[in-house]
């Protein structure tokens, strides 16, 4: 390329990305999006950052490091955040909603198989070889998520201490987060040079697509006081519409109604991802309300972790074999049904509202330096995070039969060589997600 040619590209800046090409990858990534958070986030990170630099890296670990304070799924709000920033509320809202929707329907069709006939072991064998893959996804991600956001080194002691502290200590994630943003926020102005970002550190507008299309967007936003007030409103009414008429057809006794307030404040009450979920609606689904059995929460975990989409999805599975287990007049199968729609849909509604009122502000403190340094902290602790993640991972899928046991080499020469084919040859995640997946299925048909 000539002089010519790269000056008037520079001038022109980056490309925009046009809304039907990102609708075609949120898609593809409902339904690639295995591993659970740590795997979801590997996967957005090298799709997006690396191969196709729709977003730049300073500005994915921003908007990382916020979807981690929020209860829910973090890597479904991380599509959504992206998603706003490309395209505004319809981005965002292809990409929440395609994020979970194929797993949706899978997850569905895995319930009433369990249901039916008490069990999926074949199919949980199936996707056993995903898991390799998926945890060689997470350890490259481990990798330059970390070689970006434990700059400079103060806050790679602050990583490290992240992990001991929920690895060893479990303490419990909120904290951490917490503890993290405060540390950033201190040490930034007092010892800069060891946790303060530099100024390089943070990328160019000019060089990220996603900031030449939602600088205008985000300073609308915040000039705007109308535009929180009705997103306020209009998540209200898609809240309280569903309710009526869930009241009015069962009545306001009926279970279909006790399942969509219950679900509806484990989405705004729990934090620290779908195992603290899993605790706390196992607490009450189990001991309190009796819906379901305790075999029966683990059975959904199992079937969850090897679906697309969120670890968080196991609450479908809650509220399906909370209708199949009482259908209230109905047959099993459409009561469990509507309980899975119940459950699934107050659980990700408030995702979007989080994202949607908070994202322009967000964006707005990035050149902020108590802010950004309080950010930095936070996103170190991520990268301990996910480094937890990756090591809890990577002990269940290598020792399946728990430490101390004999080590699973067809896990291990996989995900050896998915981390090769990844850092060495560039390949698409997709593509060893799908190998995975081939290579399992092989192995379950012929016995290896």
């Amino acid at each position: 390329m000539s002089r010519a040619s790269e000056g008037e590209r520079e001038t022109r800046g980056p490309r925009a990305v046009g809304f039907r090409e990102a609708f075609g990858y949120w898609v593809r990534l409902g339904f690639i999006s295995f591993g659970g958070p740590a795997g979801q986030i590997a996967i957005m990170q090298r799709d997006l950052v690396e191969r196709k630099k729709w977003i730049s890296q300073a500005r994915f670990v921003h908007a990382l490091s916020y979807c981690m304070l929020l209860p829910g799924p973090e890597a479904q709000q991380l599509a959504i955040y992206i998603g706003w920033l490309l395209h505004g509320a319809w981005g965002g809202i292809v990409a929440g909603v395609f994020f979970v929707l194929p797993s949706v329907f899978i997850l569905w069709g895995l319930s009433v198989v369990y249901a039916m006939y008490g069990g999926v072991a074949a199919v949980a064998a199936v996707f056993a070889g995903l898991k390799p893959a998926v945890l060689a996804l997470v350890a490259a991600a481990v990798l330059k998520i970390g070689s970006r956001a434990l700059r400079p080194r103060g806050l790679a002691l602050l990583s490290a201490a992240a992990f001991l502290a929920i690895f060893f200590l479990r303490v419990p994630f909120p904290w951490i987060v917490l503890g993290a943003g405060i540390v950033g926020f201190v040490s930034g102005r007092i010892w800069p040079a060891a946790f303060a970002p530099k100024p390089g550190a943070v990328d160019s507008e000019e060089s990220d697509p996603a900031s030449e299309q939602s600088r205008v967007r985000i300073q609308t936003a915040r000039r705007s006081w109308r535009r929180p007030v009705r997103i306020l409103l209009v998540g209200l009414l898609l809240w309280l519409v569903p309710l009526l008429v869930l009241g009015l057809r069962w009545g306001w006794s009926s279970i279909l109604v006790l399942q969509y307030r219950f679900f509806t404040q484990a989405a705004f009450v729990t934090f620290g991802g779908a195992y603290a979920v899993l605790a706390y609606v196992t607490q009450a689904a189990v001991q309190s309300y009796h819906w379901i059995t305790q075999v029966q929460a683990i059975d959904g975990m199992g079937l969850a972790e090897t679906t697309p989409g969120p670890l968080v999805m196991v609450l479908q599975f809650v509220g399906f074999m909370t209708g199949w287990n009482e259908p209230g007049g109905m047959s099993r199968l459409a009561a469990a049904s509507l309980g899975a729609v119940v459950t699934t849909y107050v659980t990700f509604l408030p995702c979007f509202l989080y994202v949607f009122l908070g994202a322009p502000y967000v964006e707005s403190m990035r050149g902020n330096r108590g802010i950004t340094s309080a950010l930095s902290g936070i996103a170190a602790a991520v990268v301990g995070v996910i480094l937890n993640l990756a090591v809890v991972f990577g002990v269940t899928v290598l020792v399946p039969a728990g430490p101390g046991s004999a080590l699973d080499t067809f896990a291990l020469v996989l995900a050896a060589a998915s981390f090769a084919a990844l850092v060495a040859f560039d390949l698409d995640a997709a593509w060893i997600v799908l190998a995975g997946g081939v290579l399992g299925l092989l192995r379950t048909l012929l016995g290896w």
